[in-house]
């Protein structure tokens, strides 16, 4: 592809490592209902300012390690005039309703670049994801007296582990993966159950004496784990979904009811997310290493989409390096 021409307002970025996520590999497996194909997959991006147009803030400069936004906000629909632009009606990410960044070069508005100082630029390709989990934790009101359950223990389900820690709240861990679950004790989490060898619902009420979790965050999306996260949470108890489920989930509402419980959908992250996610990275609080599987070459994408789609439980994150 051509290198795009800089504009007034935009800054053109040369993309130096863009990140694989579940949805880009649910778009690649055809089961992406929101991508508007054929899409150039693409958002999780560690990206070096080229150069910058006209009318642009002096504060961002050539040479510069970026991160980006990648959604977009109308300004007009309910969720813009209240304030939650991340949830826009009208939204389109890069790399699901428009193409992304898994490319060379890529423009974008100023106001989608996010400056990584202090970080390298592989890891600043690590924040979009991460901030997701930080914006679950925020939906659910997470507080230092509350008992979390993470079910899902990916990039996202990560954030939402260490962004709990961080408030406080006791955290309990839950994955098909024991290499999954340990990181997320390395990341502070205080127990780990593995749901393929374990009694889910049972421990979690032994380890709460009965009462079962403050706030579930649901990070999988697939009916089992919905119909978990319902099973686990306390009576008025938040559960927050984070997930797409690709099939209908059969809810027996009875416990919404009995529960009084809350829950939210929690969708994409705000700015201040992402600056959540900087500060947490600025203070290098933990090793970074564990969260990407492996990096390889754009030619050598498609067998690692192939290899990931065979064992999905067994991959963290896959990093696409386009350094020549």
């Amino acid at each position: 592809m051509p290198v795009p021409q800089v504009e007034a307002g935009k800054v053109l970025l040369r993309l130096r490592y863009v990140g694989f996520c579940g949805s880009d590999l649910n778009t690649w497996l055809g089961r992406n209902a929101m991508a508007l194909m054929p899409v150039i997959p693409g958002h999780e991006i560690g990206a070096e300012i080229v150069s910058v147009g006209q009318g642009c803030p002096d504060s961002l400069k050539e040479g510069m390690i970026v991160t980006v936004n990648p959604y977009t906000n109308c300004g007009h629909c309910s969720s813009c005039r209240n304030g939650r632009y991340n949830a826009c009606q009208h939204n389109e990410t890069l790399g699901v309703q428009r193409n992304g960044a898994m490319r060379e070069f890529i423009t974008l508005p100023w106001e989608k670049i996010i400056t990584a100082k202090g970080i390298s630029v592989r890891d600043a390709a690590l924040i979009e994801p991460m901030s997701v989990g930080f914006h679950a934790v925020g939906r659910g009101m997470v507080s230092d007296t509350d008992v979390v359950v993470v079910i899902g223990c990916g990039m996202v389900g990560l954030g939402a582990v260490i962004r709990s820690v961080q408030r406080g709240a006791t955290v309990i861990a839950v994955d098909l993966s024991q290499e999954k679950l340990a990181l997320a004790k390395k990341a502070g989490a205080n127990f780990g159950i593995n749901s393929k060898e374990e009694d889910v619902v049972q421990r979690v009420l032994d380890i709460t004496e009965g009462m079962g979790a403050d706030v579930v965050i649901e990070a999988v999306g697939s009916p089992t784990t919905y119909l978990t996260a319902i099973d686990l949470v306390s009576f008025t108890g938040r559960v927050v979904c984070i997930g797409y489920s690709k099939s209908e989930v059969p809810f027996q509402t009875r416990l919404f009811v009995q529960k009084e419980l809350d829950i939210r959908g929690s969708r994409n992250a705000t700015p201040e997310d992402f600056r959540a996610v900087l500060h947490f990275m600025q203070q290098q609080r933990m090793a970074r290493d564990p969260f990407v599987s492996s990096i390889v070459k754009p030619h050598q994408a498609q067998e690692a989409m192939q290899k990931w789609s065979e064992a999905p439980g067994e991959v963290f994150r896959i990093l696409v390096d386009f350094n020549s």
